[in-house]
């Protein structure tokens, strides 16, 4: 079963960061990651910069697409106001059938803002305890933990929702 999650850091450039922990994780074999993308919002900045991991990622990626939409939603439609709204709605109602919902889009939004940074996470098999602890034992990263779990019907159907 896949696990989609989102590690926030309280600097611009904590996630960046994590990175190198993340792919120590990996090599550990404490966590099997499919696809991540980071989010990296500096306070001057009216939107967050966005960049896909391809270095951590194999052949099972979700690809731009899946991201784009989902940082979409999270960062582009509340400025876009009414206009937008109808063609969003379908894509949210999507990504909703695939486990990302509501309130997952709203947790996420409230919570990476200008100055802090995301860490966006397709995952399996993560001991996520050692995860956590392994971003914060230098002491910088502080990081908060917002989980989407997807089940394997779920993780199939998100596949061939971005595959059409």
């Amino acid at each position: 079963m896949a696990t989609l999650t989102v590690w926030k850091f309280e600097t611009p450039t904590g996630a960046d960061q994590a990175i190198s922990t993340l792919e120590s994780l990996a090599k550990q074999k404490l966590i099997n990651i499919h696809d991540a993308a980071t989010v990296s919002w500096q306070p001057d900045a009216k939107k967050p910069k966005t960049r896909q991991l391809n270095s951590l990622t194999g052949a099972g990626a979700m690809g731009g697409m899946f991201w784009g939409m989902l940082f979409g939603l999270i960062f582009l439609v509340p400025l876009l106001g009414a206009a937008i709204g109808a063609a969003t709605g379908a894509i949210a109602g999507s990504l909703t059938d695939v486990g990302i919902d509501d309130s997952f889009i709203k947790s996420a939004r409230d919570k990476i803002t200008p100055g802090t940074s995301a860490l966006f996470l397709m995952s399996s098999d993560a001991v996520t305890d050692k995860v956590k602890a392994a971003f914060e034992e230098g002491g910088e990263f502080k990081p908060e933990l917002i989980q989407s779990n997807l089940s394997n019907e779920q993780e199939a159907a998100l596949r061939e929702m971005i595959a059409n």
